[in-house]
């Protein structure tokens, strides 16, 4: 029976915190995916769980709602009256809530301010970054002083203290805590090692990488546009209005775009809402494309490919009501590529998606749905049950995102 539903993504610590607290107790959790500053937790229903709108947030089963990650993963445990997890003694529960607040506050916030920008996922500045890395030797500092001395965090067995901790820390080693940070800071290498071998740690995060040098940021690729030719003053001319978005032109459809959105959420993709969405496609009103990255050679980490689709998709916000589609990562580390279909309002994706800066990263292909095989395939990138073929190699799917 599923305890409750978590909205969280799967690569972020704090979700994977609450979600090894959950395997190690034998609780199943639904994981709801939900991205930062998305449709989901700006809603009114999210907001009655979270307040602030973030992630990660907890519905139980029994109505039971709560935010902030320590209360969750303290819940989570405490589910299991006989669990070792929270220590034996008033004074060792203590001292797991002050290492778990130190990891959240401390660790994490610094380490954060490292390597967020070097994702593209925070502005990028030099002299910031910089900043920022040599901030977070202090807290790591304090880790490894600690883990010297003792075996892990809170007394002589792993407690929630521990598998908190290194939930954490597993972007940070898998994009700045180097192949050299690791060898100045044996103590939590060896310690975060035990952690992340746990079974339940395992059944959570099965790969856990660990990065050979701190990763390097890449400017986001840029349109070389022509200099346009110097214009005549004018005399204080008016404001132009807004310009209105140009698929407005095209008037309303007889299939409104949001009804399907509605059948994708609400039902099961294979079996109700995909036969839904052929039964009421509209090819004079409507056109499908496929939507691959350009550079897969580029790509490195499946969680930083997946956030490279979160950022394409949120840059489309100005064309939401002409749009729908998904978009995955298949394959594994360093062997990965993003695929994806879209719906597009009317027959060509140029005025849908020139919004986004970086929709020239992207080879746009239109399908036929009169075609069998690309109605399976449209089928395939929106129910993320199947591989794909890539150069002759079968790539499993590992994570996305919807556009809806």
């Amino acid at each position: 029976m599923v305890f409750g539903k978590l909205y969280g993504l799967p690569e972020n610590g704090r979700t994977i915190a609450v979600l090894v607290a959950a395997k190690h107790n034998d609780l199943e959790l639904e994981l709801v995916n939900t991205q930062p500053n998305s449709a989901v937790n700006t809603s009114a229903e999210y907001l009655k769980v979270q307040p602030l709108g973030k992630i990660p947030a907890f519905e139980g089963a029994n109505g039971f709602t709560l935010s902030e990650v320590i209360a969750i993963a303290i819940y989570v445990t405490s589910q299991n009256e006989k669990t070792t997890l929270l220590g034996k003694t008033k004074q060792d529960y203590a001292s797991i809530v002050r290492w778990m607040s130190f990891a959240n506050s401390e660790v994490l916030m610094k380490l954060g301010a490292w390597y967020r920008p070097l994702l593209g996922l925070d502005g990028y500045n030099k002299k910031t970054v910089d900043d920022a890395a040599k901030a977070a030797v202090k807290p790591l500092a304090v880790l490894e002083q600690h883990l010297t001395a003792n075996t892990y965090l809170v007394g002589e067995r792993i407690t929630l203290a521990d598998l908190f901790t290194a939930s954490l820390l597993t972007r940070g080693f898998a994009t700045v805590l180097d192949k050299k940070w690791r060898s100045d800071n044996p103590a939590t290498t060896r310690w975060y090692n035990t952690i992340i071998n746990q079974d339940a740690f395992k059944a959570v995060v099965p790969n856990p990488v660990f990065t050979e040098e701190v990763i390097k940021y890449t400017a986001p690729k840029k349109e070389e546009k022509p200099k346009a030719a110097a214009a005549p003053a004018a005399e204080e001319p008016a404001p132009a209005p807004k310009p209105k978005h140009p698929l407005e032109a095209l008037g309303k459809p007889t299939l409104i775009l949001d009804e399907w959105k509605r059948q994708y959420s609400n039902e099961d993709t294979r079996p109700v809402a995909l036969p839904w969405f052929w039964q009421n496609f509209k090819a004079d009103e409507y056109s499908l494309w496929k939507v691959d990255y350009k550079y897969n050679e580029e790509l490195k980490l499946t969680f930083m490919a997946n956030n490279l689709i979160g950022g394409f998709h949120a840059r489309l916000e100005g064309s939401r009501k002409y749009l729908f589609g998904a978009q995955a990562v298949y394959g594994a580390n360093y062997a990965c590529v993003i695929k994806g279909v879209f719906m597009v309002r009317g027959q060509d994706f140029m005025p849908a998606f020139e919004v986004g800066p970086d929709w020239e990263s992207y080879e746009f292909t239109k399908l036929d749905p009169t075609s069998e095989a690309d109605r399976k395939y449209v089928d395939d990138m929106w129910s993320w049950d199947v591989p794909v073929t890539v150069d002759g190699k079968e790539l499993e799917f590992a994570d996305g995102h919807v556009f809806k």
